[in-house]
């Protein structure tokens, strides 16, 4: 049985950035209905949202039947979580607030098999080979799973170039909303040294040679990070298109 191609793969073979949005509700439903959306992959949040491990299942089942590219966002890079999150088929990993070249080490020996890595080996019993229906799933785990981290803090623009050298490091996510709290800007995503430190990491991933990507809901702002180099972004997220498409519909009739 063949698993879908990875995110990793996904950006290679791409001319262009990989749009996407988030998904935080927790609705199967609502997952299925952004993945017919036409977008190029869609963000499961686990760190922010009511999403455990159960949903993430769900939720992954809901988008299979859709063009789309899942990944998962981790809670945190705790390797348990990781192994759990792989083990239930998630095949894109995203670990956030990674500051430092040793923690992204950390998060890719959590999701490689032994002799290269601490992952636990159940797959036989798991979503994640479905059920060992997979052919080889053990030999072949590293090319089915990618694994992206999250830049979020001065610690980590200021580690950038070596957090992307990691071997097995996939991409680096940037995350302005706590960048900016991190710089004592909270709230203040947008504002021109957030900007700024965003680009900067930009910069040091590209030269590395990995692909960079940004979560920008301001289409100019999404914009301003295209232009720069960035290869994946978020661009919205289901909860937040459900309560300002409701807010307009009631300032529409009702006011």
């Amino acid at each position: 049985m063949p698993l879908r191609l990875t995110f990793r793969d996904d950006l290679a073979a791409s001319s262009r950035a990989l749009v996407g949005m988030w998904v935080s509700s927790g609705s199967p439903l609502v997952a299925e209905i952004c993945a017919g959306a036409g977008l190029d992959w869609l963000l499961i949040d686990g760190e922010h949202s009511p999403i455990g491990l159960e949903s993430v299942v769900s939720l992954l089942q809901a988008v299979s039947g859709y063009p789309v590219t899942p990944m998962v966002r981790a809670p945190s890079d705790d390797s348990v979580i990781l192994k759990q999150l792989l083990d239930a088929g998630a095949q894109n990993l995203l670990v956030p607030m990674v500051d430092s070249a040793d923690q992204a080490t950390a998060a890719v020996r959590s999701v490689r098999y032994p002799p290269d890595g601490i992952r636990g080996v159940g797959s036989a019993l798991a979503r994640a080979a479905r059920w060992n229906r997979v052919d080889g799933y053990l030999a072949r785990a590293n090319e089915l799973v990618s694994l992206f981290v999250q830049i979020e803090s001065v610690a980590g623009v200021e580690a950038a170039a070596s957090i992307a050298a990691v071997d097995g490091v996939d991409g680096v996510f940037v995350g302005p909303s706590d960048l900016a709290a991190s710089m004592g800007l909270l709230g203040q995503q947008t504002h021109p040294d957030v900007t700024a430190a965003v680009l900067r990491t930009f910069k040091a991933v590209l030269a590395a040679g990995k692909p960079v990507g940004v979560n920008a809901f301001d289409p100019a702002q999404a914009r301003l990070y295209l232009d720069a180099g960035a290869t994946f972004v978020l661009v919205g997220a289901d909860v937040a298109l459900l309560a300002r498409g409701s807010e307009a519909l009631a300032d529409h009739y009702l006011s």
